[in-house]
C-alpha cells in the first residue's frame, strides 16, 4: 500500500472555509473523506467514484465539495460555511480498483486510509 497523506487542516472561525488535500497517486477507484469528532464514531463525509460522480452526507450537502485533480493525483475537500460541529479529524481514503459504485463507501470499508488532519472550528 502507498500511504495517503492529508494536508490543509487547521483552525478557523465558524462560517469560514478550508481546503483539504490528499495525494492519491496510485489509486484509481473510490475515494472519499471521512471524519471523527471527539467522542464520536467515524462517519463518511463525501465520496467520489472513478467517473467523478459524488455522494455527500446530508450534514455537509451544499457546504462541502469533493473533487480530484487527476493530473496532480490529488483529492480535495473544499469546505465552506464551517460550523463548530464540523470539528473533527478528517481522513482521506482510497481504493485502487476503478469503480463506478462508491455510494456505499460512505459507510466505510475503504482499502487504504490516511492518518488524518485536524480541523477545528470555533464559534
Amino acid at each position: 500500500q502507498v500511504p495517503l497523506v492529508e494536508s490543509g487542516g487547521g483552525s478557523v472561525q465558524a462560517g469560514g472555509s478550508l481546503r483539504l488535500s490528499c495525494v492519491v497517486s496510485v489509486y484509481n477507484g473510490c475515494m472519499g473523506w471521512f471524519r471523527q469528532a471527539p467522542g464520536k464514531e467515524r462517519e463518511g463525509v463525501a465520496v467520489i467514484n472513478s467517473a467523478d460522480s459524488t455522494t455527500y452526507a446530508e450534514s455537509v450537502k451544499g457546504r462541502f465539495t469533493i473533487s480530484k485533480d487527476s493530473a496532480k493525483n490529488t483529492l480535495f475537500l473544499h469546505m465552506s460555511g464551517l460550523k463548530p460541529e464540523d470539528t473533527a479529524i478528517y481522513y482521506c481514503a482510497a481504493e485502487r480498483q476503478w469503480s463506478l459504485v462508491c455510494r456505499n463507501r460512505l459507510s466505510g470499508g475503504m482499502e487504504t486510509w490516511g492518518r488524518g488532519t485536524l480541523v477545528t472550528i470555533s464559534s
